[in-house]
Protein backbone atom coordinates (compact mmCIF):
# COMPACT_ATOMS: atom_id res chain seq x y z
CA UNK A 1 0.00 0.00 0.00
CA UNK A 2 2.82 2.41 0.86
CA UNK A 3 4.60 1.68 -2.42
CA UNK A 4 1.37 2.35 -4.32
CA UNK A 5 0.94 5.67 -2.49
CA UNK A 6 4.53 6.64 -3.31
CA UNK A 7 3.95 5.71 -6.95
CA UNK A 8 0.84 7.88 -7.12
CA UNK A 9 2.67 10.78 -5.45
CA UNK A 10 5.43 10.57 -8.04
CA UNK A 11 2.96 10.49 -10.90
CA UNK A 12 1.22 13.55 -9.43
CA UNK A 13 4.60 15.26 -9.14
CA UNK A 14 5.45 14.61 -12.78
CA UNK A 15 2.02 15.78 -13.96
CA UNK A 16 2.23 18.95 -11.85
CA UNK A 17 5.73 19.66 -13.17
CA UNK A 18 4.53 19.38 -16.76
CA UNK A 19 1.65 21.79 -16.19
CA UNK A 20 3.91 24.10 -14.21
CA UNK A 21 6.29 24.32 -17.16
CA UNK A 22 3.36 24.82 -19.54
CA UNK A 23 1.99 27.80 -17.60
CA UNK A 24 5.39 29.39 -16.83
CA UNK A 25 6.42 29.39 -20.50
CA UNK A 26 2.96 30.58 -21.46
CA UNK A 27 3.31 33.49 -19.04
CA UNK A 28 6.67 34.52 -20.44
CA UNK A 29 5.53 34.42 -24.07
CA UNK A 30 2.68 36.79 -23.21
CA UNK A 31 5.21 39.25 -21.86
CA UNK A 32 7.84 38.97 -24.59
CA UNK A 33 5.41 38.93 -27.54
CA UNK A 34 2.64 41.31 -26.51
CA UNK A 35 4.10 43.64 -23.87
CA UNK A 36 5.87 45.82 -26.51
CA UNK A 37 2.42 46.46 -27.99
CA UNK A 38 1.21 47.58 -24.57
CA UNK A 39 4.16 49.95 -24.23
CA UNK A 40 3.49 51.37 -27.68
CA UNK A 41 -0.17 51.79 -26.73
CA UNK A 42 0.77 53.90 -23.68
CA UNK A 43 2.89 56.19 -25.86
CA UNK A 44 6.46 54.86 -25.83
CA UNK A 45 8.56 55.07 -28.98
CA UNK A 46 10.76 52.26 -30.36
CA UNK A 47 13.93 53.39 -28.61
CA UNK A 48 12.16 53.65 -25.25
CA UNK A 49 10.60 50.22 -25.74
CA UNK A 50 13.94 48.65 -26.69
CA UNK A 51 15.70 50.25 -23.73
CA UNK A 52 12.99 49.12 -21.32
CA UNK A 53 13.00 45.53 -22.60
CA UNK A 54 16.80 45.36 -22.43
CA UNK A 55 16.76 46.18 -18.72
CA UNK A 56 15.97 42.53 -18.01
CA UNK A 57 19.31 41.40 -19.39
CA UNK A 58 21.12 43.86 -17.13
CA UNK A 59 19.16 42.90 -14.02
CA UNK A 60 19.71 39.17 -14.66
CA UNK A 61 23.46 39.59 -14.12
CA UNK A 62 22.70 40.29 -10.44
CA UNK A 63 19.45 38.38 -10.04
CA UNK A 64 20.66 34.96 -11.22
CA UNK A 65 23.43 34.54 -8.63
CA UNK A 66 21.22 36.10 -5.92
CA UNK A 67 18.48 33.49 -6.29
CA UNK A 68 21.04 30.75 -6.76
CA UNK A 69 22.63 31.60 -3.41
CA UNK A 70 19.29 31.55 -1.60
CA UNK A 71 18.33 28.26 -3.25
CA UNK A 72 21.54 26.67 -2.05
CA UNK A 73 21.24 28.18 1.42
CA UNK A 74 17.67 27.04 2.14
CA UNK A 75 17.71 23.82 0.12
CA UNK A 76 14.04 24.37 -0.65
CA UNK A 77 13.95 25.36 -4.28
CA UNK A 78 10.19 24.86 -4.55
CA UNK A 79 9.66 27.63 -1.97
CA UNK A 80 12.20 29.87 -3.72
CA UNK A 81 10.41 29.44 -7.06
CA UNK A 82 7.07 30.18 -5.34
CA UNK A 83 8.52 33.42 -3.94
CA UNK A 84 9.77 34.33 -7.41
CA UNK A 85 6.35 33.66 -8.94
CA UNK A 86 4.65 35.74 -6.26
CA UNK A 87 7.04 38.62 -6.81
CA UNK A 88 6.55 38.36 -10.58
CA UNK A 89 2.76 38.48 -10.12
CA UNK A 90 2.79 41.50 -7.81
CA UNK A 91 5.34 43.47 -9.81
CA UNK A 92 3.66 42.72 -13.14
CA UNK A 93 0.46 44.30 -11.90
CA UNK A 94 2.40 47.34 -10.73
CA UNK A 95 3.90 47.61 -14.21
CA UNK A 96 0.49 47.46 -15.86
CA UNK A 97 -1.01 49.93 -13.38
CA UNK A 98 1.86 52.45 -13.56
CA UNK A 99 0.70 55.79 -14.94
CA UNK A 100 4.10 57.44 -15.55
CA UNK A 101 7.19 56.33 -17.47
CA UNK A 102 9.25 56.62 -14.30
CA UNK A 103 6.97 54.21 -12.45
CA UNK A 104 7.06 51.78 -15.36
CA UNK A 105 10.88 51.77 -15.35
CA UNK A 106 11.09 51.32 -11.57
CA UNK A 107 8.48 48.56 -11.55
CA UNK A 108 10.08 46.73 -14.47
CA UNK A 109 13.46 46.70 -12.72
CA UNK A 110 12.02 44.83 -9.76
CA UNK A 111 9.83 42.70 -12.04
CA UNK A 112 12.86 41.40 -13.93
CA UNK A 113 14.63 40.72 -10.64
CA UNK A 114 11.97 38.09 -9.87
CA UNK A 115 11.09 36.97 -13.39
CA UNK A 116 14.50 36.97 -15.11
CA UNK A 117 16.03 33.92 -13.35
CA UNK A 118 12.73 32.00 -13.32
CA UNK A 119 13.66 29.63 -16.14
CA UNK A 120 17.03 28.73 -14.60
CA UNK A 121 15.57 28.05 -11.16
CA UNK A 122 12.59 26.17 -12.61
CA UNK A 123 14.91 23.93 -14.62
CA UNK A 124 16.96 23.22 -11.50
CA UNK A 125 13.78 22.35 -9.62
CA UNK A 126 12.61 19.95 -12.33
CA UNK A 127 16.03 18.30 -12.50
CA UNK A 128 15.90 17.87 -8.72
CA UNK A 129 12.47 16.21 -8.82
CA UNK A 130 13.44 13.75 -11.58
CA UNK A 131 16.88 13.02 -10.11
CA UNK A 132 17.21 9.27 -9.61
CA UNK A 133 14.25 8.45 -11.86
CA UNK A 134 14.02 7.36 -15.48
CA UNK A 135 12.31 10.60 -16.48
CA UNK A 136 14.13 12.83 -18.97
CA UNK A 137 14.23 16.59 -18.72
CA UNK A 138 13.36 16.91 -22.42
CA UNK A 139 9.84 15.57 -21.80
CA UNK A 140 9.17 18.39 -19.32
CA UNK A 141 10.85 20.96 -21.57
CA UNK A 142 8.47 19.85 -24.32
CA UNK A 143 5.53 20.98 -22.19
CA UNK A 144 7.20 24.37 -21.88
CA UNK A 145 7.43 24.63 -25.67
CA UNK A 146 3.77 23.65 -25.98
CA UNK A 147 2.81 26.27 -23.39
CA UNK A 148 4.78 28.91 -25.28
CA UNK A 149 3.28 28.03 -28.67
CA UNK A 150 -0.37 27.46 -27.74
CA UNK A 151 -0.60 30.40 -25.33
CA UNK A 152 0.63 32.71 -28.07
CA UNK A 153 -1.81 31.50 -30.71
CA UNK A 154 -4.78 31.49 -28.29
CA UNK A 155 -3.95 34.83 -26.67
CA UNK A 156 -3.75 36.68 -30.00
CA UNK A 157 -7.49 36.53 -30.82
CA UNK A 158 -8.41 37.28 -27.19
CA UNK A 159 -6.26 40.43 -27.14
CA UNK A 160 -7.59 41.36 -30.59
CA UNK A 161 -11.16 41.13 -29.28
CA UNK A 162 -10.78 42.59 -25.78
CA UNK A 163 -7.93 45.08 -26.33
CA UNK A 164 -4.34 45.19 -25.14
CA UNK A 165 -5.43 46.07 -21.59
CA UNK A 166 -6.59 42.47 -21.09
CA UNK A 167 -2.93 41.42 -21.16
CA UNK A 168 -2.53 42.05 -17.42
CA UNK A 169 -5.43 39.69 -16.61
CA UNK A 170 -4.12 36.96 -18.91
CA UNK A 171 -0.67 37.31 -17.39
CA UNK A 172 -2.02 37.08 -13.83
CA UNK A 173 -4.24 34.09 -14.67
CA UNK A 174 -1.39 32.01 -16.09
CA UNK A 175 0.89 32.95 -13.18
CA UNK A 176 -1.75 31.84 -10.70
CA UNK A 177 -2.17 28.56 -12.60
CA UNK A 178 1.61 28.00 -12.43
CA UNK A 179 1.54 28.71 -8.69
CA UNK A 180 -1.28 26.19 -8.15
CA UNK A 181 0.67 23.52 -10.05
CA UNK A 182 3.72 24.34 -7.93
CA UNK A 183 1.82 24.14 -4.63
CA UNK A 184 0.51 20.69 -5.61
CA UNK A 185 4.07 19.35 -5.75
CA UNK A 186 5.18 17.31 -2.73
CA UNK A 187 8.01 18.67 -0.62
CA UNK A 188 11.40 17.96 -2.13
CA UNK A 189 13.89 16.32 0.22
CA UNK A 190 16.99 17.10 -1.84
CA UNK A 191 18.36 19.43 -4.51
CA UNK A 192 20.91 18.86 -7.25
CA UNK A 193 22.68 21.98 -5.99
CA UNK A 194 23.88 23.88 -9.05
CA UNK A 195 26.57 26.36 -8.05
CA UNK A 196 25.25 29.95 -8.32
CA UNK A 197 28.64 31.62 -8.80
CA UNK A 198 30.57 29.55 -11.34
CA UNK A 199 33.12 32.26 -12.21
CA UNK A 200 36.19 31.11 -10.33
CA UNK A 201 37.86 29.90 -13.53
CA UNK A 202 37.12 33.03 -15.56
CA UNK A 203 40.75 34.20 -15.62
CA UNK A 204 41.81 30.93 -17.25
CA UNK A 205 39.03 31.25 -19.83
CA UNK A 206 40.23 34.71 -20.84
CA UNK A 207 43.56 33.11 -21.73
CA UNK A 208 41.75 30.89 -24.26
CA UNK A 209 41.66 33.01 -27.46
CA UNK A 210 39.85 30.36 -29.52
CA UNK A 211 36.96 30.26 -27.05
CA UNK A 212 36.87 34.07 -26.85
CA UNK A 213 36.52 34.21 -30.65
CA UNK A 214 33.62 31.79 -30.34
CA UNK A 215 32.01 34.11 -27.77
CA UNK A 216 32.60 37.22 -29.92
CA UNK A 217 31.09 35.74 -33.07
CA UNK A 218 28.20 34.42 -30.98
CA UNK A 219 27.45 37.96 -29.80
CA UNK A 220 27.33 39.17 -33.42
CA UNK A 221 24.79 36.47 -34.27
CA UNK A 222 22.67 36.88 -31.14
CA UNK A 223 22.27 40.70 -31.22
CA UNK A 224 19.86 40.68 -34.21
CA UNK A 225 17.99 37.77 -32.62
CA UNK A 226 17.28 40.02 -29.61
CA UNK A 227 16.23 42.82 -31.96
CA UNK A 228 13.71 40.54 -33.61
CA UNK A 229 12.36 39.12 -30.35
CA UNK A 230 11.77 42.66 -29.08
CA UNK A 231 10.28 44.26 -32.17
CA UNK A 232 8.72 41.57 -34.38
CA UNK A 233 5.25 42.19 -32.90
CA UNK A 234 5.55 45.91 -33.66
CA UNK A 235 6.81 45.09 -37.17
CA UNK A 236 3.77 42.88 -37.84
CA UNK A 237 1.35 45.59 -36.72
CA UNK A 238 3.26 48.17 -38.76
CA UNK A 239 2.67 46.00 -41.84
CA UNK A 240 -1.05 45.92 -41.04
CA UNK A 241 -1.15 42.66 -39.10
CA UNK A 242 -3.46 41.84 -36.21
CA UNK A 243 -2.82 40.44 -32.74
CA UNK A 244 -3.99 37.09 -34.11
CA UNK A 245 -1.23 37.22 -36.72
CA UNK A 246 1.30 37.96 -33.99
CA UNK A 247 0.13 34.88 -32.11
CA UNK A 248 0.43 32.82 -35.29
CA UNK A 249 3.98 34.07 -35.88
CA UNK A 250 5.05 33.12 -32.36
CA UNK A 251 3.31 29.74 -32.68
CA UNK A 252 5.12 28.93 -35.93
CA UNK A 253 8.46 30.07 -34.50
CA UNK A 254 8.32 27.74 -31.51
CA UNK A 255 6.22 24.68 -32.32
CA UNK A 256 9.11 22.85 -34.01
CA UNK A 257 11.85 23.96 -31.61
CA UNK A 258 11.86 20.82 -29.46
CA UNK A 259 11.94 18.66 -32.59
CA UNK A 260 15.02 20.53 -33.77
CA UNK A 261 16.73 20.08 -30.38
CA UNK A 262 15.98 16.34 -30.37
CA UNK A 263 17.17 16.00 -33.98
CA UNK A 264 20.41 17.81 -33.18
CA UNK A 265 20.96 15.53 -30.22
CA UNK A 266 20.40 12.50 -32.46
CA UNK A 267 22.43 13.35 -35.58
CA UNK A 268 25.23 15.73 -34.50
CA UNK A 269 28.47 14.24 -33.26
CA UNK A 270 30.16 15.86 -30.28
CA UNK A 271 33.18 16.79 -32.35
CA UNK A 272 34.58 20.32 -32.62
CA UNK A 273 34.88 20.35 -36.42
CA UNK A 274 31.32 19.05 -36.89
CA UNK A 275 29.82 21.49 -34.39
CA UNK A 276 31.67 24.49 -35.84
CA UNK A 277 30.47 23.56 -39.33
CA UNK A 278 26.92 23.32 -37.96
CA UNK A 279 27.26 26.69 -36.22
CA UNK A 280 28.48 28.26 -39.47
CA UNK A 281 25.43 26.88 -41.28
CA UNK A 282 23.01 28.02 -38.58
CA UNK A 283 24.53 31.53 -38.61
CA UNK A 284 24.13 31.62 -42.40
CA UNK A 285 20.47 30.72 -41.93
CA UNK A 286 20.21 33.59 -39.44
CA UNK A 287 21.54 35.88 -42.21
CA UNK A 288 18.93 34.54 -44.63
CA UNK A 289 16.20 34.93 -42.04
CA UNK A 290 16.94 38.60 -41.33
CA UNK A 291 17.37 39.42 -45.01
CA UNK A 292 13.97 37.90 -45.75
CA UNK A 293 12.48 39.87 -42.84
CA UNK A 294 13.85 43.10 -44.28
CA UNK A 295 12.16 42.33 -47.63
CA UNK A 296 8.82 41.23 -46.13
CA UNK A 297 5.84 43.29 -47.22
CA UNK A 298 2.94 41.47 -45.55
CA UNK A 299 2.30 40.20 -42.00
CA UNK A 300 1.80 36.65 -43.30
CA UNK A 301 5.26 36.67 -44.85
CA UNK A 302 6.74 37.65 -41.49
CA UNK A 303 4.80 34.86 -39.76
CA UNK A 304 6.04 32.26 -42.23
CA UNK A 305 9.64 33.48 -42.01
CA UNK A 306 9.41 33.01 -38.24
CA UNK A 307 9.35 29.23 -38.85
CA UNK A 308 13.12 29.54 -39.30
CA UNK A 309 13.37 30.45 -35.61
CA UNK A 310 12.99 26.81 -34.65
CA UNK A 311 16.03 25.91 -36.74
CA UNK A 312 18.20 28.95 -36.10
CA UNK A 313 17.67 29.52 -32.39
CA UNK A 314 17.20 25.84 -31.53
CA UNK A 315 20.30 24.87 -33.50
CA UNK A 316 22.44 27.72 -32.22
CA UNK A 317 21.49 27.10 -28.59
CA UNK A 318 22.22 23.37 -28.79
CA UNK A 319 25.45 23.61 -30.76
CA UNK A 320 26.76 26.54 -28.74
CA UNK A 321 26.20 24.71 -25.46
CA UNK A 322 27.95 21.58 -26.76
CA UNK A 323 30.88 23.57 -28.16
CA UNK A 324 31.38 25.35 -24.86
CA UNK A 325 31.82 21.95 -23.22
CA UNK A 326 34.54 21.03 -25.72
CA UNK A 327 36.40 24.34 -26.01
CA UNK A 328 36.85 24.83 -22.26
CA UNK A 329 38.88 22.48 -20.01
CA UNK A 330 36.76 20.35 -17.70
CA UNK A 331 37.52 22.23 -14.43
CA UNK A 332 36.32 25.52 -15.97
CA UNK A 333 33.29 24.35 -17.94
CA UNK A 334 30.85 25.81 -15.42
CA UNK A 335 32.48 29.20 -15.89
CA UNK A 336 32.44 28.72 -19.66
CA UNK A 337 28.72 27.99 -19.68
CA UNK A 338 28.09 31.00 -17.43
CA UNK A 339 30.02 33.26 -19.82
CA UNK A 340 28.25 31.80 -22.85
CA UNK A 341 24.83 32.39 -21.26
CA UNK A 342 25.83 35.87 -20.10
CA UNK A 343 26.88 36.94 -23.59
CA UNK A 344 23.86 35.37 -25.33
CA UNK A 345 21.12 36.64 -23.02
CA UNK A 346 22.93 39.45 -21.18
CA UNK A 347 25.32 41.48 -23.33
CA UNK A 348 23.47 40.71 -26.56
CA UNK A 349 20.15 41.43 -24.86
CA UNK A 350 21.27 44.89 -23.79
CA UNK A 351 22.89 45.79 -27.11
CA UNK A 352 20.07 44.30 -29.17
CA UNK A 353 17.35 46.16 -27.28
CA UNK A 354 18.99 49.58 -27.28
CA UNK A 355 20.65 49.40 -30.72
CA UNK A 356 17.59 47.82 -32.32
CA UNK A 357 15.30 50.42 -30.75
CA UNK A 358 17.45 53.27 -32.02
CA UNK A 359 17.64 51.88 -35.56
CA UNK A 360 13.92 51.08 -35.69
CA UNK A 361 13.05 54.56 -34.41
CA UNK A 362 15.40 56.55 -36.64
CA UNK A 363 16.07 54.37 -39.70
CA UNK A 364 13.11 52.00 -39.87
CA UNK A 365 12.51 48.28 -39.48
CA UNK A 366 14.01 47.33 -42.85
CA UNK A 367 17.35 48.94 -41.98
CA UNK A 368 17.29 47.26 -38.57
CA UNK A 369 16.83 43.83 -40.13
CA UNK A 370 19.40 44.50 -42.87
CA UNK A 371 21.93 45.48 -40.21
CA UNK A 372 21.06 42.33 -38.30
CA UNK A 373 21.64 40.28 -41.44
CA UNK A 374 25.12 41.79 -41.84
CA UNK A 375 25.98 41.05 -38.19
CA UNK A 376 24.86 37.43 -38.69
CA UNK A 377 26.92 37.22 -41.88
CA UNK A 378 30.04 38.44 -40.08
CA UNK A 379 29.36 35.86 -37.37
CA UNK A 380 28.97 33.10 -39.97
CA UNK A 381 32.25 34.09 -41.63
CA UNK A 382 33.97 34.09 -38.24
CA UNK A 383 32.69 30.63 -37.35
CA UNK A 384 33.67 29.45 -40.82
CA UNK A 385 37.23 30.66 -40.22
CA UNK A 386 37.31 28.83 -36.89
CA UNK A 387 36.10 25.66 -38.62
CA UNK A 388 38.79 26.00 -41.30
CA UNK A 389 41.42 26.42 -38.58
CA UNK A 390 40.29 23.17 -36.95
CA UNK A 391 40.18 21.03 -40.10
CA UNK A 392 43.65 22.29 -41.07
CA UNK A 393 44.94 20.95 -37.78
CA UNK A 394 46.08 24.37 -36.54
CA UNK A 395 43.99 24.07 -33.37
CA UNK A 396 44.14 21.55 -30.59
CA UNK A 397 41.35 21.37 -27.98
CA UNK A 398 42.25 21.78 -24.31
CA UNK A 399 43.98 18.74 -22.89
CA UNK A 400 41.45 16.55 -21.18
CA UNK A 401 42.27 12.84 -21.08
CA UNK A 402 38.79 11.99 -19.80
CA UNK A 403 37.07 13.37 -22.87
CA UNK A 404 38.27 11.70 -26.02
CA UNK A 405 35.33 13.10 -27.92
CA UNK A 406 36.91 16.55 -27.84
CA UNK A 407 39.51 15.50 -30.39
CA UNK A 408 38.95 16.73 -33.90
Amino acid sequence: MQSLRDHLDKQLSFTSLKWFNFFVYGTVVLFTSFFPLYLQDVGMNKLEIGSLMSVGALVSIVANPFWGIWSDRYQNIRRIVLVMLTGTLVLSQLVFQANTYEMIYISILFFYFFQGPLFAQSNTMILSYIDGTRRKFSSFRLWGSLGWAFTAILAGPVIEWAGISVLSYLFASLLCAAMIALIMLPKLDHSIGIAPLPFKGMSQIFHNPFFLCFILFGILVSIPNTMNNTFVSLYITELGGSKTMIGLAVFLSSILEMGVLLLCNYILRRKISVLLASLTLVSALFFLRWWLMADATTPLQVALIQVLHSITFGGFFYVGTQLTMLLVPRPYRSSGQALYTLTWSGISGILGGVLGGWMYQTLGAQTMYQSGALLALFGAIGFGMMWFTVIRGSYRPPADPEDELAED
